[in-house]
């Protein structure tokens, strides 16, 4: 599937300057997430406040349209947010911990989901962490002795930030249906570069948002909400988006919308919404079976390159399991990272205790052998960066 990768490569102007590995940190700017910033800079200097009349509320519509379209759900399951953690308040405030106070997470996930419910054990919340055995996955065994008639809430992540493991969802949702609780999906890591399904998945809030795989950049999230909880939740973390007629600007009366708008907050960053837009529209125009299957060819040659080189990138047997996430344990990492950037323009991230690589759909295998090669020779001019023993 080189084809798709030579087809597409000119729309990000980027990987002309630099060698990028590192979509799970930052999707890549392409050039129509810049167009559209600027249409909407022309807009909001040609029509001032009414360009949300004009044009600006549609832009919005068409957001949770086409999130709706990536994860087989329907445009008024979805709210758009600022990002994650508040996306995670608003939920979090729909939950009443007296009757069923724990919620279930694992130690693999992004701090984000644990912290909104740290946060709130004043409230009588109760976090229980379950362990990674091989720092990739943490098997369904584990979630089925967790969840219990006390708990609230499984959140989780759909693939994780350290490893690219892809949990199963439909398998964790039945795990938290069978005892009452509801289910809740980070899918930052997950959305654009492999299928998502939330009806199939009988997934109840699924959270991603441009700035990593979806190609949108900061400052956008959507939440999808099953149809049939939306009107069960109440959040108390809330804002005018959050009102049935906000537009009547009543201070008076709160009625939240009936769709998932009651899950929105304030006004939404509206140039965010239009580079997420452009950059939902290239998933859609590729497919995103397409780049899954492209993404997966980059991760195999990645890994033999790497495993031929003499190292242990930490990866499941299983690729399939896999997302477009490589670890490879390292002494110092973000030495390596800041020689990698310095010498030889590679951008590519730490996390603890390992090098994170992360090659999408517009990467080459060229790029990947040059990094492998340049991580050599690095590692050899300085000893104390070689691999942990």
């Amino acid at each position: 599937m080189r084809a798709l990768t030579d087809r597409w490569r000119d729309e990000f102007p980027g990987l002309s300057h630099t060698t990028y590995l590192n979509t799970c940190s930052l999707g890549q700017l392409s050039r129509r997430s810049r167009t559209a910033v600027y249409q909407f800079l022309e807009l909001w200097m040609r029509y001032g406040a009414s360009a949300w009349y004009e044009t600006w509320t549609g832009e919005v519509a068409e957001a949770r349209a086409r999130f709706a379209r990536l994860i087989h759900a329907q445009p008024h399951e979805v709210a758009l947010l600022p990002n994650i953690s508040v996306a995670l308040s608003v939920i979090a405030s729909s939950l009443d911990y007296r009757q069923r106070p724990e919620v279930v997470l694992t130690e693999m996930d992004f701090p984000t989901l644990p912290y909104q419910w740290l946060a709130r054990e004043r409230e009588g919340a109760r976090v229980r962490f379950l362990p990674s055995p091989d720092r990739i996955s943490v098997p369904l065994t584990a979630f089925a002795d967790a969840i219990g008639p006390q708990t609230a809430l499984v959140a989780t992540s759909h693939v994780f930030f350290t490893s690219g493991w892809i949990q199963d969802m439909t398998a964790v949702s039945a795990l938290a249906h069978m005892h009452g609780a509801l289910s809740l999906f980070d899918g930052y890591q997950a959305a654009g570069q492999i299928p998502v399904d939330v009806k199939a998945a009988d997934v109840d809030i699924y959270l991603s948002g441009g700035l990593k795989w979806l190609l949108g950049g900061p400052g956008v999230v959507f939440m999808y909400v099953k149809e049939s909880l939306i009107e069960r939740l109440e959040p108390t973390t809330t804002g005018w988006f959050a009102s049935e007629n906000m537009f009547q600007f009543d201070p008076y009366h709160f009625d939240r919308a009936r769709d998932a708008r009651r899950f929105e907050t304030g006004t939404p960053a509206m140039a965010a919404v239009y580079a997420a837009n452009a950059g939902m529209g290239i998933i859609e125009e590729i497919g995103v079976d397409s780049v899954r299957a492209r993404t997966q060819e980059l991760v195999a040659t990645l890994v033999g390159e790497l495993r031929a080189a003499g190292f242990q990138p930490r990866v499941p047997d299983d690729l399939e399991r896999h997302g477009g996430i490589v670890m490879v344990p390292l002494a110092d990492p973000p030495s390596v990272v800041q020689a990698l950037a310095r010498q030889y323009n590679i951008i590519v991230d730490a996390r603890p205790g390992a090098l994170r690589i992360s090659p999408y759909f517009y990467n080459t295998e060229e790029e990947l052998r040059y990094l492998v090669d340049s991580l050599v020779t690095i590692l050899a001019q300085s000893p104390s960066t070689q691999q942990p023993s």
